[in-house]
Order: C-alpha cells, then structure tokens, then sequence
C-alpha cells in the first residue's frame, strides 16, 4: 500500500468523516487526469455561442429553486404562454453527458462512484467541482446546455397536450432557495409570482392525481443541524419542512422522470426490447405489512393489504391521519421499513410507491450516474433506433445500485456522529421522548426535540421484560408495565461512548400510551 494522506488527529469532524466515506469504499479526490479531462471540457462553454443542433430556450422565463446551501443546480424550470393560450413548462436538466465522454478516466472515476455522497458537514460530488459547481450547474444570468422535456398544459384543466423531449440551451433568470421561492409565492408582488403560482397550480393538480392513481405518501423524515461556524460543532437539530416549492419541483421531477421512461417504452412498441435504466420499486414485504396492520388495528386504524390497490389507499389514509394527528406520526418510519427498495434495472416491473409503471432517474445527473447513463441512451434513441448491450447495461445498474446503499449508509453515519457530538456535551440531562424501536435487549427511544435516538437496556431497570412476538411492545415480568412502540416517557441521558458510538438512556417514567 501507499500513504494517501495523514489525517488531522485534533480534526475529530473532519477524520471521521473522512474515514466514514473511506469505508463505504468511495475515493475522496479525482486523479489529476481526471481533474485535467474536466478542465478541458469546462473551458469548451461560453456565453452567446449558436448551438444549431439545440433547441434555444434563452429568451424564455427559466429559474432554478434549490436548497440554499446547494452548490450544483441540476435542474431548472421554464414557463410561457403559447399563442394559443395554452402554458409550456419546460424541465432543464444538467446536460453532465456533454461533458462527460463515455469510457474516459474521468467518466470511469464518475462511475466507480456512481453519485455524489451528501454528509452533515460536506459533500463528495461524483463529478469535479468544475464542472459539478460550475458549467454544468444551471447557475443564474449564463447560458448552460440542458436536456429538456418540455410538457404543453391545456390551460383549463392542466392536461398534458404534447411533449417534446431533446437537447437545449437555457439563460437562467434567477436563482430560487425553497424560502424565497416561497416567499414570492405567497406574496403577490413577488418576483415571478405569476410563473409561480401557475406552476403551482398545475403541480398540485398533477399531486392529486397521482395520490388518485394510487401513488404511496409516506416519506422518511430528514433532519438537519446548527453547525457552528468556528469548530462545526452541532448546536441544535431540527426535522426539514416541506413547503409548496419543494412539492412543485418534486411534481415536475417526477413528471420528467415518467416522460422519458414512456418515451423509452412506446419507441420499442412491434419491435425487439430498447434496454434502458428503469428506477423500479416492488411490492411491499407482507410480513412487516402484517406486523404493521395488527400494530394499527391495535390503535383502531384497520388497514386492508389483500391486494396492491387496497395497500396503497389504505397506507395513504394511514398518512393522511398522521398529519392530523401529531401523536401518529411514529406510524411514518414503521409503514416506510414495510416498502420494498427502490434500484435500477434494465427488467421494469414498475415503481410501486410511485404508482407508475414506467418509471426512470433522468432529472440529476450531476449527482447521479444512472442519470448519466439515462441521457446517453435517451438522446441515441432521438436521433435512431439504438439497442445497448442489456447485460452489461444490468450489471451497471446493479453497481448504482450498490453504490447509492453505500451512500446511504454513509449519511446515515454522519448524521448518527453529529447527533452523537450534540448529546455528548448532555450527560445527565434529562429529556422526553417516545419509543421507536424494540429488540430483546431494550428499546430505542428518540427525542422530541433533537431526534437524537439512544437505548435503554431491559437490565438497567428493576425487572425484566417480555417481549412480544412482532417487536411492538414489551411487559414486565413483574409489575406488568407496558411499553409499547410510540409510548411517550421521559429518559435521563447516562453514556455516550465515544469508541463504540452508543447513546445510552434510562427509563424515569412513561409518561403517555400511543393509543388514541
């Protein structure tokens, strides 16, 4: 082996860091050839250049919304009026393929990690920052190359008369966060509150009638943090909201995505299969579902899971509920651990959780190489008929797959350190907070207001614990106690063990049952 680089040992953040990404298996920098091939190809764009083979977007109302400390801007939206009266919405994606020449270094480095890892503190992009934060972020007031799929509403009823699917330019107008998005939104001299507020329109019209369709609502909850600015120490958690704006770019995300997917499908109609990256999601796992059927039925939320159909409107109303009532809202994580996992696959079965049957990843390729590989595909099949080697293809996908897990993990671990840093200044402390997880050893209990989830162990009380078949609640042996998962009780922080990462509580008192 060889030294890479001696880490910091007074740099706790930045080396654990560093070490979580190390051993999810993802390189922290480029080569130098990788990083000149994307020099290269960063100094090949400039402004007002004629793109003939393109259709120009520039002169058209575009902006990008993202969160406010995104660094690359993967898609963005146009919005006119057409002579007839009717509203074109056109979503601009990155076009990362244009830069990114298929079998180079630098598109084999890109692949071995196959996306960009989003930690607490930092993020690892899949593509070097010259082009990541760069010239294929869609970045306000410079000309970028897109892909686009343009969709033509009817502007009385929001249906979807033509799309146009192909490579573009686009000049950004402006560049939206979430809140200011919002912010013009709801105030009627706001800058492109029209364009806005249309967009809305349409994008909670297209909402509706994906939940009609049978499209699942249930999402796992993210958490963000407080992070000094001096040592990066964590000073407060809190649970991410959703406004309108996140909600309007999910629609039209989603609906690019579906586009292309049955662009895809209907091309290789009376013809041998066009094998493509679908994002596919089977059906839910039957046991957990039953686990968590009996759970409800306990609490007097009777859901029917005899067929898909039943499962998906029963769960929604199961969601529905939980946004009336706060107390429900430890039912979310148990309904998300019964969904099957979402992956790429050359065999489309479908997205269940989506309720489409043609679904695909076209709409980040910046961070996403399946995207990557979406593009490449999409554009051979504008211009001809192009069949790629469907094997190799698959085993790509297996591998985005993999590597999207290993991302996963990775966040989670970071986000774990951080929660971890937070209450280890709070030892002793005493907080309230509700059960979210029981094994035969104890229970895991998450706080209300950080979220921060720690263990209390069955031998650290006075007596031991029954625990029930399906992991739901738990009985004393001796004074018939109750626990059950979504008990409200009051903990006292007692360890948090820096080598072994463990957050230990004690049981003060329960305090309420989860029941209605």
């Amino acid at each position: 082996g060889k030294v890479i680089e001696v880490m910091d040992k007074n740099s706790v953040i930045d080396t654990e860091m560093k070490a979580i990404l190390i051993n999810n298996g993802f390189a922290l920098e480029f080569s130098e050839e990788a990083n000149q091939i994307a020099r290269d190809r960063a100094a090949s764009m400039k402004d007002n250049l004629e793109w003939p083979d393109r259709r120009d977007f520039r002169s058209i109302d575009t902006f990008t919304i993202d969160p406010e400390t995104a660094k690359d801007f993967d898609d963005a939206l146009s919005y006119q009026i057409l002579p007839d009266g009717n509203i074109e919405v056109g979503v601009h994606i990155a076009d990362a393929s244009h830069y990114l020449e298929e079998g180079s270094v630098l598109d084999q480095e890109a692949f071995a990690k196959s996306t960009s890892v989003y930690l607490v503190d930092r993020a690892l992009p899949m593509l070097p920052e010259v082009l990541s934060g760069n010239v294929c972020s869609l970045m306000p007031q410079v000309d970028r190359l897109t892909f686009s799929v343009a969709f033509t509403f009817n502007l009385h009823n929001y249906k979807i008369i033509h799309t146009w699917i192909g490579k573009s330019v686009i000049h950004s107008n402006h560049r939206f966060t979430y809140e200011n998005a919002q912010e013009s939104l709801d105030q009627s001299h706001g800058l492109f509150h029209k364009e806005l507020s249309q967009l809305n329109k349409i994008a909670k019209h297209l909402r509706k009638k994906r939940f009609e369709h049978g499209s699942i609502g249930f999402e796992s909850p993210e958490y963000k943090f407080n992070l000094d600015p001096t040592t990066g120490m964590p000073i407060s958690i809190y649970e991410k909201t959703r406004s309108d704006t996140h909600l309007l770019i999910e629609e039209y995300m989603l609906l690019a995505n579906k586009a292309v997917a049955e662009f895809m499908h209907r091309k290789e109609q009376n013809q041998e299969t066009i094998p493509f990256v679908y994002r596919v999601h089977d059906l839910p796992d039957m046991d957990k579902l039953k686990d968590l059927s009996l759970f409800a039925k306990d609490l007097g939320y009777n859901l029917k899971i005899n067929t898909p159909k039943e499962i998906s409107k029963s769960l929604n109303q199961l969601y529905e509920a939980t946004l009336e009532d706060e107390n429900l809202k430890l039912l979310q994580p148990l309904a998300i651990r019964t969904m099957a996992k979402a992956a790429y696959s050359t065999n489309n079965i479908g997205h269940y959780g989506l309720a489409f049957d043609l679904y695909s990843h076209f709409t980040s390729p910046i961070r996403r190489y399946s995207d990557i590989l979406a593009h490449r595909i999409l554009y051979k099949n504008i211009q001809e008929t192009h069949r790629a080697d469907k094997k190799r293809l698959e085993e790509q996908c297996k591998h985005i797959s993999n590597q999207e897990r290993k991302a996963m993990e990775a966040e989670r671990d970071s986000v774990k350190f951080f929660q971890f840093l937070f209450i280890k200044d709070h030892v002793g402390n005493e907080y309230d907070g509700f059960i979210s997880g029981m094994i035969e050893r104890g229970v895991f209990v998450e706080l209300e207001e950080s979220h921060v989830e720690g263990f209390i162990p069955f031998d650290s009380m006075e007596e031991s614990f029954m625990l029930a078949e399906n992991r739901l609640k738990a009985m004393g042996r001796r004074s018939g106690l109750m626990l059950a998962m979504g008990d409200k009780i009051r903990i006292k922080v007692e360890e948090a063990d820096m080598i072994s990462r463990r957050i230990t509580f004690s049981l003060i008192e329960k305090k309420e049952s989860f029941r209605p």
